[in-house]
């Protein structure tokens, strides 16, 4: 094997006798194997899970180290494997919406580009789906596609070499089993709090135990494979899945279902010195997430980490210090807008919701393909849920706590316990200086950030103060809190000069509703804003003041506008009102036919206006709609 020294001047050491054998490290890289799977959260029995059926899993955690705090940061495939693939948080970077396709900052380079140069052979199979824009995914691996695989590198090359399966994909259970082809039963199945017992609800669940454990069997492959190549003792193999999924409320929300993901490491006996606990079947309990996987990686092959790495190595020479937090993101879903953030330590979860005006079960197309989530639906609409499974189709609380040994399913809110007022204090600053330390792009809205950046990175704009960033900040805490006596600072705010800060001024009036009565004519200013988001919210705000008209009038002038972000927003906003008049439906045809000629990926307008008329039956058997897929 290529002989590469993990550490300079190790060789000069081993023959030193005060140099344990446990200290000891081999000349030779090791090889990676990353097994990922799509949309599972820990549902296997090394994790205490009865139900499933992974024998796979299980063994090679009994061989290895199961990791029992492990998060994606983001609880949704781009956003989730941007921030892998670059050690930064997607929201610092500007690429936590889902399916949007910015810049990277050239400061940032991809970790196979690492250790590509310390000699690795980099494989991908085959998904990538880096949520930036493509004109920069290239010259990152050796291979990426169906074809790619560690067999095809040099004699003795090391390898990191990346397999990825979408059995247990979202998509898995879009398509119904016939329930006695089915190997877990329905009846079976312990629902979570929060789901109805629909039969649906159940037919989903007991189908996507059965992915799971074809999932488990494709692992096993895996490994069966690297041990007939005569690698296993060389080679660390890491599985997880990409975030948690894949029933309603998990995939795309920051609860511990949408975040929690297995992480097991298999790590030889000639690697020992990389165990993260005294031999291999421990449960380790620190905290990781999704962005600390490419500093640990750069630490394990002996590469130092660039300081612009948002994540801690929990393995390797460069391992730090258990970290007290894990930080999560949501953004943009589709073609709905939302904002989430959350922290996480051992034992408590805190999430602040940014947008508490949108329910947490906004109609997004594709999650709407799994049969238990029209199921749940239509019961809430019937009356047949009970509150804990009403809560996804109200108004969100803006902050939630949850402890989450005692309520592992996340529904009990401690926000106004007193007895955890500490515990919220402590979790609320948390965040805050979080999402103030990364740059958090997402105060800025989608459709202004564009003009802002204006074919730059994000990451790069927000790190020219150009931008003032905590003063929007600052806007967003003040505006989300909902309070009556905040009023007159949220009415001098929309004379802000900047259009972010405006924006929040806006949304701390919409929040308020009939509270708000006496901001109305500074409202009413501001829908001619120079920003259209300004203008948007405002005219949320005066729709539910009373002043429909004028609120709709500018609605409706905003379909016109270049964004396509800003026409999503607008048609967001038309969705809730529920109005749908001749007018409004010749505004929908207006837009779709002014941008008809826009191919752009960025089309998700048009699967709202999708929506909007298939909602109200609306004949467009004349109409094409070359929606984004």
């Amino acid at each position: 094997m290529k002989t590469t020294p993990l550490f300079l001047g190790f060789t000069m050491l081993t023959g030193l006798a005060a140099t344990s054998c446990a200290d000891q490290q081999p000349d030779e890289l090791p090889n990676i194997l990353w097994l990922t799977s799509e949309d599972n959260s820990p549902f296997a029995g090394c994790y205490g899970d009865e139900f499933a059926t992974t024998p796979n899993l299980d063994q090679l955690a009994s061989e290895g180290f199961l990791y029992t705090h492990a998060y994606a940061n983001a609880p949704v495939c781009a956003p989730a494997r941007n921030t892998i693939i670059t050690g930064v948080y997607a929201n610092s970077g500007g690429h936590q919406h889902m399916r949007s396709y910015y810049p990277k900052s050239e400061l940032i380079h991809f970790l196979p580009q690492f250790l590509r140069e310390k000699g690795y052979y980099c494989t991908n199979n085959h998904k990538e789906d880096y949520n930036m824009a493509a004109g920069q995914l290239h010259d990152i691996w050796d291979e990426s596609s169906r074809e790619a695989h560690y067999k095809n590198r040099e004699n003795d090359q090391p390898f990191f070499a990346v397999f990825n399966t979408n059995i247990s994909h979202e998509s898995s259970i879009h398509k119904t089993i016939p329930t006695e082809q089915l190997r877990h039963q329905p009846d079976e199945v312990k629902l979570p709090p929060y789901h109805p017992d629909t039969p649906e609800m159940r037919h989903d669940w007991a189908q996507y135990y059965d992915k799971v454990e074809d999932m488990d069997a494709w692992v096993g492959k895996q490994l069966q494979a690297l041990d007939e190549a005569g690698l296993a003792e060389n080679t660390i193999v890491f599985y997880f899945g990409d975030h948690g999924g894949v029933l309603g409320r998990s995939k795309r929300f920051v609860y511990e279902s949408g975040t929690h993901v297995p992480f097991i490491i298999r790590i030889p006996e000639r690697y020992k010195h990389l165990f993260p606990a005294k031999k291999p079947g421990a449960k380790i309990d620190r905290l990781i997430s999704f962005v600390d996987l490419a500093p640990t990686l750069l630490s394990i092959a002996g590469i130092p980490i660039p300081e612009y790495m948002q994540g801690k190595a929990f393995l390797g020479k460069q391992k730090t210090a258990d970290p007290e937090y894990a930080y999560m993101f949501r953004g943009r879903m589709d073609e709905r807008y939302d904002m989430s953030r959350a922290v996480r330590d051992q034992q408590f979860r805190y999430i602040r919701n940014y947008m508490p005006y949108r329910i947490y079960g906004q109609h997004i197309n594709y999650l709407w393909k799994a049969p238990s989530m029209p199921s749940w639906e239509q019961a809430y609409l019937k009356g047949q849920c009970n509150p804990a499974q009403s809560a996804f189709w109200e108004p969100k609380p803006v902050e939630e706590l949850y402890d989450t040994e005692k309520d592992p399913w996340e529904v009990h809110n401690l926000v106004n316990d007193p007895n955890y007022s500490k515990t919220l204090e402590r979790l609320r600053k948390a965040n805050k200086d979080w999402v103030s330390r990364i740059y958090d792009s997402g105060f800025i809205p989608e459709a202004e950030r564009q003009l802002l950046a204006d074919g730059q990175s994000v990451y790069d704009l927000l790190r020219t103060n150009q931008i003032p960033l905590k003063a929007i900040i600052d806007a967003a805490e003040l505006a989300t809190l909902g309070r009556k006596d905040k009023l007159p600072q949220l009415v001098q705010l929309l004379d802000h000069e900047n259009e972010s800060v405006r924006y929040w001024a806006a949304t701390g009036l919409l929040i308020l509703g009939a509270d708000a009565r006496e901001a109305q004519p500074k409202l009413e200013q501001v829908l001619d804003d120079s920003s259209v988001s300004v203008s948007i919210v405002a005219a949320e705000a005066l729709y539910y003041l009373g002043e429909k008209e004028k609120a709709l009038t500018t609605l409706l002038a905003a379909l016109k506008h270049p964004s396509p972000f800003a026409r999503t927003h607008a048609l967001n906003v038309i969705d809730y009102t529920h109005e749908f008049t001749p007018t409004i439906q010749e505004a929908l045809f207006q837009m779709v036919r002014k941008f008809e000629d826009d191919k752009s990926p960025d089309r998700y307008d048009l699967r709202v206006v999708e929506w909007l008329l298939d909602k109200n039956q609306v004949d467009r058997s004349n109409m094409t709609l070359n929606s984004a897929k």
